[in-house]
């Protein structure tokens, strides 16, 4: 018989057992990864997939952006997990990776969306549907995920986790191991900041009800919610 030796559990996943992957915390994997593990980040990617996929949906608004915007935010970390500092979770840092993807994902949309306007349509007589107000929906998108990147770190980490996601203050407490008094404390600052930061688009005439404000946070957690 043919023995297979196996490095141990601290240097390579290959002969872990599936409890051992299960106690192995998402930290210990991106050293894994970073280490040269080729199974480590697939794990953390498995883990949280479905949490990721919300917050590049919510960001972009739409499902194909969304799409793309997380398949470059996963390149961008599998690249960049030599640059963790390990001073948040590993989701946390994830989600902030995903943001900016989506952020620059609008951004490009936006720029291609405004140089490619028609200025009419001649062939067949057809009226345009009004071109503007996609690109106004665009830019509001971009503003707000704009004020959201804008956000001290503490306080957009805070925000994604309890507006955006809808983990509890409890859970995010845990998650960015602080007192749950201090996850409160940010969220609150952060609201406040957005709420003026995006007071235009409150204010604009395209804006309609409020639901239809902000593709990124719920209404209720822009200043709003304790």
């Amino acid at each position: 018989m043919i023995a297979v030796a196996c490095a141990p559990r601290s240097t390579a996943l290959g002969c872990a057992t599936m409890e051992e992957l299960a106690a192995t915390s998402d930290a210990e994997l991106l050293s894994l990864h970073v280490a040269g593990d080729p199974h480590a980040f697939s794990l953390i990617v498995e883990r949280h997939r479905d949490r990721l996929w919300a917050v590049a949906l919510r960001t972009t608004g739409d499902p194909d952006d969304a799409a793309d915007a997380l398949q470059e935010a996963l390149i961008r970390a599998f690249q960049r997990a030599s640059q963790f500092r390990g001073e948040s979770a590993v989701t946390t840092w994830l989600h902030r990776i995903v943001v900016n993807a989506s952020l620059d994902r609008l951004r490009r949309k936006a720029v291609r969306a405004t140089l490619s306007l028609p200025d009419a349509d001649t062939k067949a007589g057809r009226a345009l549907i009004d071109p503007t107000d996609h690109v106004g929906q665009r830019e509001d998108q971009i503003a707000i995920a704009s004020a959201l990147a804008a956000l001290p770190e503490d306080q957009r980490d805070a925000i994604l986790l309890v507006d955006v996601e809808g983990w509890s203050i409890e859970d995010a407490a845990t998650m960015l191991r602080c007192p749950p008094g201090t996850i409160k404390s940010r969220c609150s600052r952060g609201r406040a900041k957005l709420a003026v930061a995006l007071s235009h688009l409150r204010n604009s005439p395209q804006a309609g009800n409020q639901d239809e404000v902000s593709p990124v946070l719920p209404v209720r957690g822009v200043g709003t919610r304790e």
